[in-house]
């Protein structure tokens, strides 16, 4: 079996092995587990101090069964959208519960757990917009998730296609290939400052959420052209299919939550 580590150099003489394991005391901790632990602990905290300035009147239980229905409805929709992503690999490994478990997926993630928010939401007959709050904690998350994806390198299945540009990063094969978790660590940076700043302003509450989706789904539809995935569904891919169909539940407010600024000053002026 090939072995796919390698040695990265980076500007000032630094080297990086993938995958990096990170040393923690006497221990060394495999990048992918010990940043998507960070991930989950730091959200968390970032949530619970944006909550404590936001002036949120949603009561302690009702937003207790949200978070409930968007972890349960993440964890399904991570695990759906990972078995279609390539549909005859798992019809061959149906039996092989460690193949179903092994992999997950950020959009079936966050578009599960948006079904879960809104199922939980009819059960408790909460009609109030409960997800402003939550997107700088989920950029912030996600962004630190993806350190862990691209120092683990190769295996992690993550990154891009081959390229010549400068930056391109060899994980491990001889091959430079585009860091698309860079990529995406900077497309979430800058969700988050646009999301930090329609906070300052009069937006319809549950906009900025919506504004996330919209935009991290056009992202993650457009990255997805760089990436080596197979592509069953009519030359596109699992994630580009569920990209088009969260993009197509918030058709009617895209036009609202992305320019709504530039019509209010038409209006004005």
């Amino acid at each position: 079996m090939r072995n796919y580590r390698t040695v990265l150099y980076l500007c000032g003489g630094i080297c990086l092995t993938f995958p990096v394991y990170i040393p923690v005391g006497p221990y060394q901790i495999h990048p992918h587990f010990l940043f998507e632990t960070l991930a989950y602990f730091i959200g968390f905290r970032l949530y619970l101090w944006l909550r404590r300035g936001s002036g949120d009147t949603i009561s302690e239980s009702t937003r207790w069964w949200v978070v409930a229905g968007a972890t349960v409805g993440a964890a399904l929709g991570s695990k759906v959208l990972y078995w279609f992503e390539q549909p005859a690999l798992t019809l061959a490994h149906l039996t092989d519960l460690t193949y179903l478990m092994a992999g997950k997926s950020i959009v079936g993630g966050l578009l599960g757990g948006l079904a879960g928010v809104e199922l939980t939401k009819k059960w408790i007959g909460e009609s109030r917009s409960t997800g402003d709050l939550f997107v700088i904690p989920l950029a912030a998350g996600m962004a630190i998730g993806r350190i862990g994806c691209f120092l683990t390198g190769l295996a992690d299945h993550t990154h891009g296609v081959v390229t010549a540009l400068p930056w391109g990063v060899d994980f491990g094969d001889g091959i430079a290939r585009h860091p698309t978790q860079l990529y995406e660590m900077a497309a979430l940076a800058a969700i988050a400052l646009w999301a930090g700043a329609r906070r300052r302003t009069a937006v319809q509450s549950g906009d900025i959420f919506k504004g996330f989706m919209i935009l991290y789904l056009l992202f993650r539809f457009g990255v997805e052209l760089i990436k080596p995935d197979p592509r069953p569904y009519l030359g596109l891919s699992g994630i580009q299919v569920a990209c088009v169909g969260g993009l197509l539940y918030y058709l009617r407010d895209l036009s609202r939550v992305l320019l709504r600024k530039r019509k209010d000053e038409a209006a004005h002026g």
